[in-house]
């Protein structure tokens, strides 16, 4: 017990640590230390375990020891823990569903609730109620008495899952345990309160619920990985895929940012005396960069100001303002002063009220909102021309490649990502002149509208006064309002097409590091070239590298090299050829298809392939491929990475850099930040889901485990070097710079190979026996504790599978229940005893018996019954071998072919039909009913490494240009 109230302890303390209130206040630390202690007086009714004491509690202001706020915590949470006390994750897991789903059930105060949901563990209603009013504090929670229970089953479930309190609690300044640049990020988000709530514009801009956008949001302030939250947090998340996990977190990052930015201007701002409430609110409102900028772009330094802002120097605010609420006794001629330039004339102070008035109508809220609201009902259109300038000083080649759009024009709903990022790189190259067409009925409606409704003068206007009360209204929209929603549109189409681009970028790197490798072969690597030759490297099934030469095809001397590659190839047993795809791959293509035909390499039934060699170049320079690879010469390294990528893409694509890949779209066009950020995560999700066996894999493949980074992977394997092999997964706590969230993401992830442990424990014990033998029993000491400590590590079964620890004991239970042994896990009997009892009590069945969520024992049951060493990318497809060649003039309209995806776009698919040149499957040709039924999809579309069998449409010889059409996923 003595446990339990540390760790709960430490839980209470998550809500008193998080959000801050916001950008106008400035507390100090010691300040805020204060404000605990006038939190602890609720404690003094700490034994009453009855819930609506609990709000009595909160308006006492008595000090009170630290030590009756522990104790009125383990109260509180053992209410909740009385269902089972000997499990708490289970338990966890339920009541964590059973907090978050009701709440898009019903009624007002639930979706209420609900939108307060990220608040809830948060001290910003603590603190900043406290530093200024205690009653308010009362009077805001009272009306809701579930709010206290709300908190602790949030943090119980954090502390459940995470490892004992006696690892956690290591901080000071951060008992949970967690790391402290974890407070430090948190003020971001404490720090920001804006007029909309964050988990609110999060579901709207993500279409994603919002009691999963509140579960998010919490799991990324807890630092928790995205393939963690996948696997193991499928019910918090209602079964989001890991994109749909990236595109939240992205637009979280989004709208953090606006959130600081707005602070950072709000405080500049108010230094420099120029924050008024109105601004504030502006300020406040403001969802994107672009609204931000609008509204902040009048008051940096540094600018000469805009008109409006000079004219109110001049002193006609007053002016502009009387002629919106009290015209009758305006009189403009009273402001002329002859020698004072902007207010020399009549014509003159007009047109400084007139800039006054347009830039209060540009910056009012509920305007902006009509005009944005009107344009999504009218056809506003982008269009796209030659430029002049470039049509003189552009080159021929590069005006052409923008041929399409020329004379272009599309509605904005309707123009493709795709096209978007062509028209801006065209742009860029001064090769296009693009802008956005409103038509002129949203100007008529939108002046209408604003002269007779919203900014209707309170009094009658005189003639001359309505003539420039229309003007300032035309203004506003010519000079302020229509600039601003061409920026607004262009910048959203292009931040649309971005996002699309980068996705497809990640859909695609997944498809490639998936491909099913190749095991149990001999493979002869080859890196084509004409001059220096082609670079050999035969590797072993293992990876090795068993030989490295250079062989010169195309230089007159193809028939005596034949000989030295048969010899190479019988000497080692090699039946498979991997070619790269780069310079001189068709004609290296060619001779292997040539020899295989004539049967040159018999007795062996040669076949070969041709793989991606992206990247290899820059690989075999780099610093990685150096200490990898020490002795051999760069050139010969790619030819070990090309015959790598097929043996075992995964483990070789990870060395080099995703964008070298070559399997994107306009990926110069993008965001870097974005782009990396993306294709990193996506490396991170194949690596873990795939799972590596820690005592095999390479510090380049370690490093990208979830939870993982450089500097740990290098410990683990430093660790490995010392110690010798792992053999359970709790060993991992014994390296540095793991800690228990470290452990916790990456632990999942992790595999053992129970023969190589057993074999290495049973030599250890016996290597044990004899030394304890050979010592005498006096002189031992330390030394021998230390050896039985050693020897007392066992392996654990359940370490082989994607069974998380934290649910081993769930686990045990279900193995009990079905009357299995763990040793026996992946064989025929085990999934034999799984069907008896899910089919006898179902699957919600077992699982309310076990006391957790179907998703939980789905992933034990998956873990239990899948059999040993299974590899996800079993169900993705391996490369297409070969033994003859196509070329390119052999196509003809009609022709039907076998071929391999290259790459995928929103508007097709490149197909390599072993011509040398990829064809095109339009967007338009792929249908729901040409795809396989039998493999799991993601999205409609085909990604890299899949084989297709296609129809040639039609073949353009002069430009090089292959249409398909999709026949059949093969």
């Amino acid at each position: 017990m003595s446990s339990q109230p540390r760790r709960v302890k430490s839980v209470a303390k998550a809500p008193a640590s998080e959000e801050l209130p916001s950008f106008l206040n400035s507390t100090s630390e010691s300040e805020e230390e204060e404000e605990e202690e006038e939190w602890e007086p609720k404690s003094k009714i700490a034994r009453r375990p009855r819930l609506p004491k609990k709000t009595e509690a909160k308006t006492r202001e008595a000090a009170a020891p630290r030590s009756t706020v522990a104790r009125k915590m383990v109260k509180k949470v053992a209410v909740k823990e009385e269902m089972d006390v000997s499990l708490p994750i289970a338990p966890v897991e339920e009541s964590k569903m059973q907090l978050l789903k009701p709440k898009e059930e019903s009624a007002d105060t639930k979706s209420k609730s609900l939108n307060q949901k990220p608040e809830v563990p948060k001290k910003i209603e603590i603190n900043s109620f406290q530093g200024k009013n205690q009653n308010s504090l009362v009077s805001n929670e009272k009306p809701s008495t579930s709010v206290p229970v709300v908190k602790q089953e949030k943090c119980e479930e954090e502390f459940a899952f995470d490892e004992p309190p006696s690892k956690k609690i290591k901080l000071n300044a951060c008992p949970e345990g967690k790391p402290v640049k974890n407070l430090g990020g948190n003020k971001i988000k404490e720090e920001f309160e804006m007029n909309w709530d964050i988990v609110q514009a999060l579901s709207e801009m993500t279409n994603v619920e919002p009691w999963v956008c509140a579960n998010l949001v919490w799991l990324f302030q807890e630092e928790n990985t995205i393939p963690f939250i996948a696997r193991y947090r499928k019910e918090l998340i209602n079964n989001l895929e890991a994109d749909a996990l990236r595109e939240v977190q992205h637009t979280l990052e989004e709208l953090r940012t606006v959130a600081r930015k707005t602070h950072m201007m709000i405080q500049k701002l108010k230094k420099e005396g120029k924050l008024s409430n109105s601004l504030l609110k502006g300020l406040l409102n403001c969802r994107t960069l672009e609204e931000l900028d609008h509204v902040s772009a009048p008051y940096k330094t540094g600018s000469k100001g805009t008109k409006a802002q000079r004219a109110k120097q001049l002193g006609l605010e007053p002016a502009a303002l009387s002629l919106l609420q009290n015209p009758m006794e305006l009189n403009l001629f009273s402001y002329i002063r002859p020698n004072t330039k902007g207010l020399a004339n009549i014509q003159e102070v007009e047109a400084g009220v007139q800039h006054i008035l347009a830039d209060i109508f540009a910056k009012d809220k509920d305007t902006l909102d009509f005009i944005r609201k009107l344009c999504q009902q009218r056809y506003i259109s982008i269009q796209s021309t030659l430029a002049k300038v470039s049509s003189k000083n552009g080159s021929e080649k590069d005006i052409d490649k923008f041929q399409l759009y020329h004379e272009f024009s599309c509605n904005i709903k309707n123009i493709q990502h795709h096209q978007i990022l062509a028209i801006n790189r065209g742009e860029n190259l001064k090769i296009l002149t693009v802008k956005v067409n409103i038509p002129d009925g949203v100007k008529n409606e939108f002046c209408w509208w604003c002269v007779n409704e919203r900014w209707k003068p309170k009094q009658f206007l005189k003639p001359e006064f309505m003539r420039l009360f229309q003007s300032s209204v035309e203004d506003a929209y010519k000079r302020l309002i229509y600039p601003l929603l061409c920026r607004e549109f262009r910048s959203k189409l292009t931040s649309d097409a971005e996002k699309e681009s980068v996705m497809m970028f990640g859909r695609n790197l997944r498809q490639l590091l998936l491909t099913s490798p190749v095991r149990g072969r001999v493979l002869m690597g080859v890196d084509p070239g004409y001059k220096h030759g082609c670079k050999l490297a035969i590797i072993s099934p293992t990876s090795q590298i068993l030989h490295t030469d250079v062989v010169y095809l195309h230089s007159g001397q193809g028939f005596r090299e034949a000989e030295k590659i048969k010899r190479l190839l019988l000497q080692y047993n090699c039946s498979t050829v991997v070619i790269g795809n780069g310079t001189a791959c068709r004609e290296t293509e060619a001779y292997f298809a040539d020899l295989i035909m004539k049967k040159y390499f018999a007795p062996l039934d040669v076949v070969y392939c041709i793989a991606n060699e992206a990247g290899a170049s820059i690989y075999s320079v780099s610093p990685e491929a150096s200490k990898e690879m020490p002795d051999l010469d760069p050139n010969l390294r790619s030819a070990v990475s090309i015959a790598r990528r097929v043996q075992d893409p995964l483990a070789e694509l990870v060395k080099i850099e995703p964008k070298h890949l070559g399997v994107g779209m306009y990926q110069h066009d993008v965001s870097q930040t974005l782009l990396k950020a993306t294709l990193d995560s996506v490396v991170e999700e194949c690596v873990s889901f795939v799972g590596v066996d820690i005592n095999i894999c390479s510090e380049i493949l370690l490093r990208h485990i979830a939870g993982l980074n450089t500097n740990r992977a290098k410990n683990i394997i430093e660790w490995r070097e010392k110690n010798g092999p792992f053999i359970n997964r709790e060993q991992l706590k014994e390296v540095k710079g793991l800690g228990p969230k470290t452990f916790q993401q990456c632990a999942g992830f992790i595999r053992f190979n129970q023969e190589y442990i057993k074999t290495f424990c049973s030599n250890k014990k016996n290597e044990l026996g004899s030394r304890v033998l050979l010592t005498k029993a006096g002189a031992l000491g330390k030394k021998k504790s230390k050896l039985t400590s050693c020897a007392s590590q066992q392996p654990n079964p359940l370490d082989q599978t994607c069974i998380h620890p934290e649910s081993y004991n769930i686990a045990m239970r279900f193995l009990s229940l079905i009357g299995g042994n763990a040793n026996d896990i992946g064989k025929s009997d085990m999934q034999q005893k799984v069907n008896v009892v899910i089919q006898k009590e179902g699957l919600e069945g077992t699982a309310k018996r076990l006391n957790t969520t179907v998703h939980t024992l789905q992933l034990i049951i998956d873990g239990l019954t899948q059999p040993e060493g299974y590899d996800i990318r079993t169900d993705f497809d391996k490369p297409d071998f070969k033994r003859s060649i196509v070329c390119f003039e052999d196509l003809s309209a009609g022709a039907v072919l076998t071929g391999k995806v290259e790459n995928a776009t929103p508007f097709g698919v490149f197909v390599d039909i072993g011509v040398g040149k990829a064809g095109l499957i339009p967007v338009r040709s792929i249908t729901e009913a040409k795809l396989s039924k039998l493999k799991k999809r993601r999205s409609l579309g085909l990604g890299p490494g899949e084989r297709v069998e296609v129809k040639v449409l039609n073949v353009d010889i002069a430009r090089l240009r292959i249409t398909l059409d999709l026949i059949r996923v093969l």
